[in-house]
C-alpha cells in the first residue's frame, strides 16, 4: 500500500469511529450538536490520530485499542481551530474551503462547541478499559501538552507577537509548542499504550516534535506562496528557500530517530517525507 493509500485508509476508520462519538445532529440541542459535527467532519487530514495508529502497528498493537485515543486527539486538534479561528484570535472567515464555525452558527455557538470537543476528548480517554493507571497518565500527558506549556501557550505567544520586535525565537517557541506538541504527544501515546520501551517511546517523542516544526514551516510557505496569509512565519524571517531548507533539515534529523526500529518505521519515514515533499505544491 502506497503512502496516499495508507493514509486514506486510515482517515477513513477514524472517520467512522469519530462518527460513532459524536452525537446526532437531530439531539437536542440540535445546534451545538450541528456545530460540532461541522467542524469535525470538515474535510481534515488526520495526521494526528494516524500518526498515533502507526506508532502502534510498529508494536503489533490492535488498532481497536488506540482509536479512542487517536479520536480524542483530533476532537482537541478541532477544538483548537474552532477557537483559533474566532475574531478574538487569528478572524479567520475560512477554514478547509468552508465557512468556519463562527461566520455559520454565531461566535457564541463557536466557542461552546470548541469547549464541548474538548469535554467529548476527555470523556473518551477517560474510557480506558481496564487499565485505570495507563488510562490516567495518557489523560495527564495529553494534558500537559495542550496546557499552557504546550498549545495553548504557543498560541498565546502567537496572539500576543509585535511585527517591530518579533524574533525567531519567539516564532521556534509557537511552532513547537502550537503545532509540534500535540503531534509529539500523539506518537508518545501511541507508543505507550502499545507497550514500548522508554527509549522506543523517546525517540518516537522527539520525532514527533521535530516533524511537528516542519509540518508548520511547510505551512507557512503554502501560505506565503499562496498570498493567504503573511506575518508571523517562517518565510517573513528566513525567507521561502531558507525555510524549505530548514524543514528539510528537521525531517532528516527526525528520519534519524527512527533508526532504532528499522523497517518498522518505513511508513513514519513516509509521512515525514510527505511533509516536505508532497504538500509543498
Amino acid at each position: 500500500m502506497n503512502l496516499r493509500d495508507y493514509l486514506s485508509a486510515k482517515k477513513k476508520i477514524i472517520d467512522n469511529e469519530l462518527d460513532k462519538y459524536m452525537p446526532r445532529e437531530t439531539e437536542y440541542p440540535q445546534i451545538i450538536h450541528e456545530a460540532i459535527r461541522y467542524s469535525v467532519f470538515s474535510g481534515g487530514k488526520r495526521l494526528r490520530p494516524i500518526l498515533m495508529l502507526a506508532a502502534g502497528e510498529m508494536f503489533s498493537q490492535e488498532e481497536r485499542k488506540l482509536l479512542p485515543a487517536a479520536c480524542a486527539i483530533e476532537l482537541i486538534h478541532n477544538y483548537s481551530l474552532v477557537h483559533d479561528d474566532l475574531p478574538a484570535m487569528d478572524d479567520d472567515e475560512y477554514r478547509r474551503g468552508r465557512l468556519t464555525s463562527h461566520k455559520k452558527f454565531g461566535e457564541d455557538i463557536a466557542i461552546l462547541a470548541g469547549d464541548a470537543l474538548l469535554t467529548i476528548a476527555f470523556e473518551m480517554l477517560s474510557e480506558g478499559g481496564k487499565d485505570s493507571k495507563l488510562a490516567l497518565r495518557v489523560i495527564n500527558l495529553i494534558s500537559k501538552a495542550i496546557g499552557t506549556f504546550g498549545m495553548i501557550g504557543g498560541q498565546v505567544v502567537d496572539i500576543s507577537w509585535n511585527k517591530d520586535k518579533a524574533e525567531l525565537p519567539e516564532l521556534e517557541f509557537v511552532c513547537i509548542h502550537k503545532t509540534g506538541a500535540l503531534i509529539a504527544v500523539s506518537l508518545r501515546i501511541g507508543a505507550i499504550l502499545s507497550g514500548a520501551a522508554k527509549r522506543e517511546e523517546k525517540a518516537l517523542y522527539e520525532y514527533g516534535k521535530l516533524i511537528g516544526v516542519a509540518f508548520q514551516i511547510t505551512d507557512d510557505i503554502l501560505d506565503e506562496k499562496q498570498d493567504s496569509k503573511k506575518g508571523f512565519n517562517y518565510p517573513a524571517f528566513l525567507g521561502i528557500e531558507e525555510s524549505e531548507k530548514r524543514a528539510r533539515d528537521l525531517v532528516d534529523k527526525a528520519l534519524m530517530k527512527l533508526d532504532i526500529f528499522g523497517k518498522r518505521a518505513d511508513i513514519l519515514r513516509q509521512i515525514a517525507k510527505f511533509i516536505i515533499i508532497e504538500r509543498k505544491e
